[in-house]
């Protein structure tokens, strides 16, 4: 039976072709063309060539936030992926109140990041903050710090949010991959006089293998989208120190008024994370190869 073209198909397909068009693809493609071109994003634009590439790698504030989101990246598969994984362990271990915890561990992500930020920029406060405070009531107040206005605190500050707020979030993975496993493994494992410890380490992790490399390459990609986070936090300061690829490239366009710059830092930004995003798939296809 031969299948004829309807042309009323290609109606309900159109609005999603167009939406997909005007709102995806055509940013992508104007924002590849404006790299090659020196323009403030109202005159008129003059073509630069690769002028706006060889500045990128000249830049050292740009390439510094490079820097800071891969040692955020590293802080927070410790802090997310790693913290997650341990409660995980804990809240699948059959102890009374499990479901609590897990409410609680899960509550921090459902609140936006917006938020979130300005939750703790008032417990980071040096002034009035519940940090400081806290540290002042137990006898440590030489202890208090002003946390965000520190180059060298404030990147630290900043990981240890993003551990809250996502530990859980990454917890869930894994405590759903967990109670996936048949109860009859674990009821061997005790027969054989294994421990909580043992289990978890050598039953439990290695059964959830592919959930820990696929959390450790989305906190990976992630990384890059927390704009929002450290925006409202430092918007890149104290001196730069913060200041990771998207918050700097909104300053490019928005304050320096560098359209031509900014496209060029975006397009190079969408090369590192697609780059990314193949190797993590390259490293799973591997890993799952081996262990068949």
């Amino acid at each position: 039976m031969s299948r004829k073209s309807n042309p009323s198909a290609y109606l309900f397909v159109a609005p999603s072709v167009l939406l997909f068009a005007f709102t995806i693809l055509l940013p992508i493609v104007l924002t590849f063309v404006f790299s090659f071109y020196d323009w403030n994003g109202i005159g008129s634009m003059t073509f630069a060539g690769l002028d706006n590439y060889t500045r990128a790698f000249e830049d050292r504030i740009y390439l510094q936030s490079y820097g800071h989101i891969f040692g955020y990246i590293g802080a927070t598969i410790v802090l997310e992926v790693l913290v997650g994984l341990v409660l995980a362990g804990l809240v699948t271990s059959g102890h009374k109140g499990s479901a609590l915890f897990r409410l609680a561990f899960f509550t921090p992500v459902m609140l936006p990041m917006i938020v979130v930020s300005f939750l703790w920029k008032f417990v980071y406060n040096s002034d009035f903050g519940m940090l400081n405070s806290m540290l002042r009531s137990i006898g440590l107040g030489n202890w208090a710090h002003v946390w965000l206005g520190d180059p060298k605190t404030a990147l630290i500050a900043i990981c240890f949010v993003s551990g809250w707020v996502y530990a859980g979030f990454y917890m869930t993975i894994f405590y759903s991959g967990i109670t996936r496993i048949s109860k009859e493994v674990f009821e061997s494992a005790y027969l054989d006089g294994a421990n909580e410890f043992q289990i978890f380490t050598r039953i439990k992790v290695p059964m959830i293998r592919a959930l820990v490399d696929t959390g450790i390459l989305l906190c990976v990609l992630t990384g890059f989208q927390s704009f929002d986070l450290f925006y409202v936090m430092t918007n890149g300061g104290p001196y730069n120190s913060t200041e990771i690829v998207p918050t700097y490239l909104v300053k490019v366009v928005f304050s320096h008024m560098s359209v031509g710059y900014g496209s060029a830092l975006a397009v190079l930004l969408t090369i590192v994370i697609s780059i990314l995003g193949v190797l993590g798939r390259l490293l799973q296809r591997k890993d799952s190869a081996l262990e068949y």
